[in-house]
């Protein structure tokens, strides 16, 4: 699903790439989805708009996403394939462990270095069963402050659970088609999956007049669906047999029986769990690429990965200072003495001489010419800095052009603030030439 501009290079990167070549049953249909005045564009909105096209289980996963090869899908899939199958959960989500605050704020090169993002909101689960309980939403964050407020129902039915404030939503789904509708039913008017539709689905099974309301549109698949889901498992790349850690750890007794027994003594309905998987720090650096803080991390995690690339030789002159921990794009000219530090520069780009670069990041066909200084940057496609400019921590849009020895620190440059910029200075010469007929 994606915007209507989007399509036909979306479609065209697909159909271009190798790999789709291997796989000659996959078949991609690509959504067209614009975005409106009337109609936001959020994820639960977008889901409510193509419920119909959507005939089975289904995996939500966002374009930002970027995971470490550690990190596969198989591990999100067959938990929701055993759990969905014998004890009726119908989700399953995947969170990221992220580094402590802390931690971010002292690698952080000063105070402002591009805000840290805020910190994930507060995850309750039950690490046995890998069974996500309460997720905060912003409305939760706001009304609570510094408190978090719990069901006893909930504690009452898991006696043993961990709190973390370090557990980020990945926004990665794999839900059963029922979900979808129970939102038309029940949250028509939210916006957002993750912070709105979700929290209240993981607060569903753990209450006992919601579950026994939706349980009738949320109840367990039936044997056809049991017997495809058995057949995904078998065929499945990383599944093993026996469970594994995200895995229910009474899976013998769910066979046997698909009604679980909940905190308040109700045992008519499924569960309605709501599955995890938690991928830890400890396995690679994932994230998604929504944040300008997460876009440098991104990029840094590239640099270490692919140093060097394929830049050209021939291209670079001899004097210039390109540091081991640079990625240079095919085409791309650096002039003599120019030095390059933690950086990421695409294709096309022109580095004039004596420019100096340190931790940016400089879409394609970009031009910085002599002299200028960028420290902590990020240059949008087909951006120009003017000479002897100086940039410290900017964000500029694509085809923006800084003037020939212009400073800016902490700023995002647009280019509607650019042509405004020289409409004014037109305007002023008109009414300057009008002052002098006059006095003609």
């Amino acid at each position: 699903m994606c915007p209507t501009t989007h399509r036909d290079a979306i479609s065209h990167h697909i159909n271009s790439d190798p790999s789709s070549s291997s796989l000659p049953s996959l078949s991609i249909d690509i959504q067209t989805f614009d975005q409106t005045q009337e109609i936001p564009a959020g994820t639960a909105k977008i889901l409510a708009h193509f419920a119909t096209r959507i005939a089975g289980d289904f995996v939500l996963l966002p374009c930002d996403f970027l995971p470490p090869p550690s990190l596969r899908l198989e591990s999100v899939l067959n938990k929701f394939r055993v759990e969905s199958s014998t004890d009726g959960s119908i989700a399953t989500a995947l969170v990221l462990e992220t580094r402590n605050p802390e931690s971010e704020k002292s690698k952080s090169s000063g105070e402002e270095a591009w805000s840290l993002p805020p910190p994930p909101a507060a995850v309750v689960y039950e690490a046995k069963t890998g069974t996500l309980l309460h997720v905060d939403t912003l409305d939760d964050q706001d009304r609570d402050g510094d408190e978090l407020a719990l069901r006893m129902a909930m504690l009452w039915q898991h006696s043993r659970v961990s709190m973390s404030t370090r557990l980020l939503d990945a926004h990665v789904y794999v839900c059963k088609r029922a979900v979808l509708d129970v939102l038309q039913l029940k949250q028509k008017d939210a916006d957002s999956f993750r912070e709105e539709f979700f929290p209240w689905l993981c607060k569903l099974q753990t209450h006992r007049a919601r579950r026994q309301k939706y349980a009738r549109v949320l109840n367990a698949p039936p044997s056809s669906q049991v017997h495809m889901q058995g057949l995904a498992l078998q065929h499945s790349t990383s599944h093993k047999p026996s469970l594994s850690q995200h895995s229910s750890p009474n899976m013998d007794s769910a066979e046997s029986s698909p009604e679980t027994t909940c905190g308040d003594g109700d045992t008519s309905s499924p569960s309605l769990r709501v599955g995890l998987v938690i991928h830890p720090l400890s396995s690679g650096y994932a994230s998604r690429a929504n944040t300008i803080h997460s876009y440098f991390e991104l990029n840094r995690l590239a640099l270490g990965a692919t140093a060097s690339s394929g830049r050209d030789p021939t291209l670079i002159d001899p004097k210039a200072n390109i540091a081991a921990d640079c990625l240079i794009g095919l085409s791309t000219r650096v002039g003599e003495r120019s030095t390059v530090k933690r950086s990421t520069i695409g294709s096309h780009c022109v580095i004039g001489k004596n420019a100096k670069l340190s931790g940016c990041v400089l879409m394609e066909y970009c031009v910085v010419e002599d002299g200028a200084k960028l420290d902590g940057c990020i240059l949008g496609k087909n951006t120009k800095i003017g000479a002897k400019a100086e940039l410290t921590k900017c964000l500029t849009q694509a085809g923006y052009e800084v003037e020939a020895g212009g400073t800016y620190k902490h700023e995002k440059l647009e280019v509607s603030d650019w042509a405004a910029g020289a409409v004014e200075e037109e305007s002023e010469d008109d009414a300057s030439e009008s002052d002098d007929s006059e006095e003609e």
